[in-house]
């Protein structure tokens, strides 16, 4: 019974001994996953936001569009957060700009 004790005592003496190099070389994995997953998720969808955001601030009247619900049209009215999209000739819907999804070139609709 006293030599568990004793022995019991002296183990985490040894295990301090070489911990501090053991516990940084568990974190590393995880580390690299998080390193691994910003570069290959996070990041992409930002530069894609940001591609997103200059493309809607740069939409003027007359410009063709593509919407998030597939819908074709030509923009007609300018506001600060929503736009007026003809989808055929006399009908007009109202829009909110991030509905935007491309900007056609200029003839695509006829």
């Amino acid at each position: 019974m006293f030599i568990s004790s004793a022995f019991a005592q002296t183990a985490p003496a040894a295990a301090a001994e070489g911990g501090m190099m053991s516990s940084l070389t568990s974190m590393l994995p995880l580390v690299l996953m998080f390193v691994v997953l910003y570069f290959v998720m996070i990041r992409p969808q930002m530069k894609k936001q940001k591609e997103h955001r200059t493309m809607i601030e740069a939409l003027a009247k007359g410009d063709e569009v593509v919407t998030a619900g597939g819908l074709l049209g030509k923009v007609t009215k300018m506001g600060e957060a929503y736009l007026g999209v003809e989808v055929a000739a006399g009908v007009e819907i109202q829009l909110q700009r991030s509905a935007i999804v491309q900007v056609l070139p200029k003839g695509s609709i006829k």
